[in-house]
């Protein structure tokens, strides 16, 4: 049966990412070339707003805006964080049949598959003719069902970035400052994190310690790396996921809240982040002084920072979503398959929505080192891709030598 007459309806969930809207953009300009008879209508600020009535019509939108919105930042739809309830569904359903919406395209992370896996298999009990897509989005990287995650090569993009200026500036303020903690996004898994290994370029520069949740801290072996790392270099840059957790599997961030998926939010409401809970332990320890970094959501919009690929990359997610729904292929994500690395090359596919909802893909443990603190050779080649090269500073040469004819003159 061909659905073509029916309407399209499009939304955004969860955290943003720089490229998000690059994928709207792709699934407007596509779904006006494939699916010229149905109309475009947007959720105004996720399900949760789509639930009240909120809907935007995206086919009226100037040919310009769409353009300019490919590189603009963040949420253009607004978002939302609204875990779909049971009793929702018939709501759901009542305006999906009322708008004569046969299409339903949500662009978003792992709960967001969850979300409309949930009402595409509800249309389906009811007889209701419906094609329910996934686009992935999400700057944790931790979709499972695809290689990597529109927004992450952005995001990890930001990190490397950071790091590599913050690195320099730490070495320069070593004897100001003898440590750095720079947290980074990443409730279960350290992709981010690890991301900041790409600014290293010799063994004295930062990053020196990644911590990443995937593997538990042990804090005596985390200071005994950290004396190291200062007694060789004179300073410390330690770069952690904001979920790293102690051997006991307890958060090192003091304040832990949960958000309406049950979803793990670190250092809310005023209370420690693990960079904060990480400094004092150093600062305690050595009595150093130190500055910490917390990021947050300025990994998400960094739109000056976007990896060209990853825009990419989400254009193209967008454009493969609609030419699934064009086949009235449904209950699927779109997937993006790494044929090959050197040189780099993916292949857009699809995955079963239940593959990619809720679950988190941790980072194999082949890409962490054998101490848990660092990354592999595998990692750097997963991600150098994804970022792009990374600008190159200089370095004084500042080895201290005697100048003779100055010291005759002194």
């Amino acid at each position: 049966m061909s659905l073509k007459s029916g309407n399209i309806l499009v939304g955004q969930s969860g955290g943003p990412t720089a490229v998000i809207n690059a994928s709207l953009a792709a699934i407007i300009k596509e779904a006006g070339q494939r699916l010229p008879e149905s109309r475009i209508l947007g959720m105004r600020w996720g399900i949760e707003g789509f639930l009240r009535g909120g809907i935007v019509d995206l086919s009226g939108q100037s040919a310009a805006t769409i353009e300019n919105l490919h590189r603009t930042p963040s949420s253009a739809l607004g978002s939302c964080r609204y875990k779909l309830q049971d009793d929702d569904l018939p709501l759901v359903f009542y305006l999906l049949e009322n708008l004569n919406i046969r299409y339903i395209l949500l662009i978003g992370g792992n709960d967001t598959m969850d979300t409309i896996h949930r009402i595409e298999t509800h249309a389906s009990s009811r007889g209701y003719d419906l094609i329910g897509i996934g686009v992935p989005k999400t700057v944790d990287n931790d979709l499972y069902g695809t290689d990597h995650t529109p927004g992450f090569g952005s995001a990890a993009r930001y990190v490397a970035l950071s790091t590599l200026e913050a690195g320099i500036l730490a070495r320069d303020m070593q004897r100001v400052d003898q440590f750095v903690i720079h947290q980074t996004v990443g409730r279960e898994a350290g992709w981010l994190a690890a991301a900041s290994a790409l600014a290293k370029t010799t063994p004295d520069s930062a990053p020196h310690i990644i911590l990443m949740p995937e593997v538990p801290v042990n804090r005596s072996a985390l200071l005994a790396e950290v004396k190291r790392v200062y007694q060789e270099y004179g300073y410390v840059y330690v770069v952690c996921g904001e979920g790293i957790v102690d051997e006991d599997g307890n958060p090192i961030s003091s304040s832990v809240t949960k958000d309406k998926f049950s979803n793990i939010e670190f250092g809310a409401m005023g209370g420690g982040s693990a960079a904060l809970c990480l400094h004092q332990l150093i600062a305690n320890e050595f009595g150093w002084r130190g500055e910490f970094q917390v990021t947050e959501s300025l990994i998400m919009c960094g739109a000056d920072r976007v990896s060209e690929l990853d825009l990419e990359e989400a254009i193209g997610c967008g454009q493969a979503a609609v030419t699934l729904a064009s086949k009235n292929k449904s209950g699927v994500m779109v997937s993006m398959v790494r044929t090959s690395t050197q040189p780099y090359q993916i292949t857009f596919d699809a995955v079963p929505l239940k593959e990619a909802a809720i679950r988190a893909k941790p980072m194999p443990r082949d890409m962490i080192s054998k101490n848990g603190m660092y990354v592999t050779r595998r990692y750097l080649e997963y991600a150098a891709p994804l970022v792009g090269p990374l600008p190159e500073y200089a370095s004084l040469d500042t080895g201290i030598t005697p100048v003779s004819h100055l010291t005759k003159a002194i």
